[in-house]
């Protein structure tokens, strides 16, 4: 479990994430939904130990992220349990698809990779759908398929969270749903804790198990989606007018209703 008591952090001195508390269990998807400049990617960050606190703590099993200089000791003990995925996912190296995923396994990578580490790497890659492009170069494919190949290197970690900052952001409706469908997949069978950032809200509602509604650095909301699916919180936090219907299946669908918006 990784839990966040109170989390604080600011940039240039101004707050970005305030009074943010929860709990996210193993073996559920955890959507962070919110709009642009929300602070959704910087709790990603705080989480990965990327970025050091101001107030607050966050523990991860026995570990724990502190405010303060103290903040760093530790940290890379605690990313070699995770794998964080961002959102960014440009590739300026000259590298091939395959070798990409490899480096999942930097921290146990030796001077010879064995066959065993080029199968796993294969096989991640076969559960992204593109084992065809392993011998690619990455930067010659498109922005969708590096991400498919950097989600293969999240699954190379083996980790004990997943971090994906946006990962279906560059994909079509068909990657999008094959990718997450392996990432609920990955979650339950190993029981991870699993953190990803959404904006297509309905998929959040599909496929998240919890969502952390974020607005204005402040976590609004935290809870399953069949409960948060409230058009007054929702107008509020986004500024539109929707109504929530359901599918067959009873998972919420965010409607937005065309010419209006939420006042205030």
């Amino acid at each position: 479990m990784i839990t966040l008591d109170n989390v604080g952090l600011s940039r240039g001195g101004s707050p970005v994430l305030t009074g943010v508390t929860a709990a996210l269990e193993p073996g559920q998807i955890h959507a962070v939904i919110g709009p642009n400049g929300a602070g959704k990617t910087t709790l990603l960050r705080a989480l990965f130990g990327e970025l050091a606190l101001d107030s607050g703590r966050i523990d991860f099993g026995s570990s724990a992220i502190l405010p303060g200089k103290g903040a760093a000791a530790g940290r890379n003990a605690w990313r070699d349990a995770m794998a964080y995925m961002p959102q960014d996912c440009g590739a300026d190296l000259s590298m091939s698809v395959l070798e990409v995923v490899v480096l999942g396994r930097l921290q146990r990578l030796q001077f010879h990779i064995d066959d065993a580490t080029l199968e796993a790497a294969m096989t991640c890659l076969a559960d992204a759908g593109i084992a065809h492009l392993a011998g690619r170069d990455i930067g010659s494919i498109s922005g969708g398929q590096r991400q498919m190949a950097m989600f293969a290197q999240v699954l190379m970690r083996a980790p004990a969270a997943m971090l994906l900052d946006e990962p279906v952001s560059a994909l079509d409706l068909r990657h999008q749903i094959a990718l997450l469908n392996v990432v609920r997949r990955e979650t339950r069978t190993k029981n991870l804790v699993t953190v990803v950032v959404l904006h297509d809200l309905n998929l959040a509602c599909q496929y998240a198990d919890n969502l952390l509604i974020v607005s204005g650095g402040t976590l609004r909301a935290s809870g399953p989606p069949q409960e948060l699916a409230d058009p007054a919180l929702i107008g509020s936090v986004y500024g539109v007018d929707v109504e929530i219907l359901r599918d067959a299946r009873g998972s919420p669908i965010v409607q937005p209703l065309s010419g209006t918006h939420a006042p205030g």
